[in-house]
């Protein structure tokens, strides 16, 4: 990434999680219990957690008693995993590009992160690595923004932004070749607690805040601590409950 990155641009933006990786492992929401279930089938035990990050997911596929092997581009990020995972085997590497040997796993899993990837290089190279009969699972977390403070701190957020906002990654299913079937996907709602000052925390691990000028993202930030302190339902508390919808795409290799 560039010493100054552009927040409009994809690459920098892809590249820009691994400046506030500590923060992000602290904040940033995990998945619920029962959509990890529906993604990956127990008798799946071997588990590729593709663009796996601090482990947020890693941590749900662990704790459900699968084999996991992570992958992600960024080293800071894979530290923060293995400080917290250590037993899980991880490997610096990227869905294009994925270190491991021809139908090595029983699932891929990929969360939060598929609109990163260049996917006619990606899908290929996900499929060469999966079992024939194995699934593929695509999940993001999007806020539920029909709450009213939960939208305006939506707004706040991508104020400027001219990137794809959140929701688009998980409108519609993954594209993907005549390797998979056709994916399914099922939605889950959530909440995730977390400290009312965490909001400006959480605000901040956003690639688009990551990539602002300084000034540009102190400005935000204002802004979300603006809406703490103002807005009724937050005015005053000491933690909250974010609302998640949780969307899931599942598809099996042929």
């Amino acid at each position: 990434m560039p010493s100054t990155p552009d927040p409009h641009s994809h690459s920098d933006r892809a590249a820009s999680f691994s400046t506030r990786a500590d923060v992000y492992a602290r904040v940033r929401p995990s998945y619920p219990a029962d959509a990890v279930d529906w993604m990956v089938p127990q008798q799946q035990a071997r588990v590729l957690d593709l663009a796996a990050g601090t482990g947020l997911l890693t941590q749900r596929l662990a704790d459900h008693g699968h084999h996991v092997v992570a992958v992600d581009a960024s080293r800071p990020m894979l530290d923060e995993l293995t400080a917290a995972l250590p037993e899980v085997e991880a490997h610096v590497g990227t869905a294009e590009d994925v270190p491991l040997p021809d139908a090595s796993v029983d699932a891929v899993t990929v969360a939060q992160a598929w609109h990163w990837f260049d996917l006619p290089r990606a899908v290929p190279e996900i499929a060469r690595v999966l079992r024939p009969g194995g699934t593929l699972a695509v999940v993001s977390n999007d806020r539920d923004e029909r709450i009213d403070w939960v939208g305006r701190f939506g707004e706040i957020l991508h104020t400027g932004d001219t990137l794809a906002p959140d929701g688009d990654q998980s409108a519609r299913p993954p594209a993907l070749d005549e390797s998979f079937d056709e994916a399914e996907a099922a939605e889950f709602r959530w909440l995730q607690h977390l400290a009312t000052a965490d909001l400006r925390a959480l605000a901040g691990t956003r690639s688009y805040l990551l990539t602002v000028s300084p000034e540009q993202r102190e400005q935000l930030l204002q802004r979300v601590d603006d809406l703490v302190v103002t807005h009724p339902d937050l005015a005053g508390t000491r933690a909250i409950a974010m609302p998640y919808i949780t969307t899931a795409y599942r598809a099996r290799r042929r």
